[in-house]
């Protein structure tokens, strides 16, 4: 009974994490500048990998691996960010402009 439950929370996190990478990379193809992407694709890489691994933790019965898996969730909780925003930094240093409404094509 406990294991079915677990598998189907393991499942629902992995699917749930596949959904919100899925997300991000339509935000990749969607934004319209550098930031913005960096916006869509860095939050949501954090929370779709963090929950894919949290399922994979749920599904292992090896301590050593469940160990692994924390300090990897760890990693990408720290860097994904941090690289995110050193991007986003190097981006404005270069002279790049955040897109703004009003250089929209369509208006007159």
């Amino acid at each position: 009974m406990i294991a079915g439950l677990l598998d189907m929370a393991s499942w629902g996190l992995v699917l749930a994490g596949s959904l919100v990478i899925l997300v991000g990379t339509l935000g990749l193809l969607r934004l319209p500048d550098l930031f913005t992407r960096l916006h869509g694709t860095g939050m949501t890489d954090t929370m779709g990998a963090g929950l894919l691994v949290l399922g994979m933790l749920l599904q292992t019965t090896d301590w050593l691996i469940a160990v692994k898996l924390v300090l990897i969730l760890v990693f990408l909780a720290i860097t994904s960010p941090t690289t995110s925003h050193a991007l986003a930094s190097a981006a404005l240093y270069g002279g790049l402009t955040p897109w703004r409404l009003s250089d929209r094509k369509d208006e007159p």
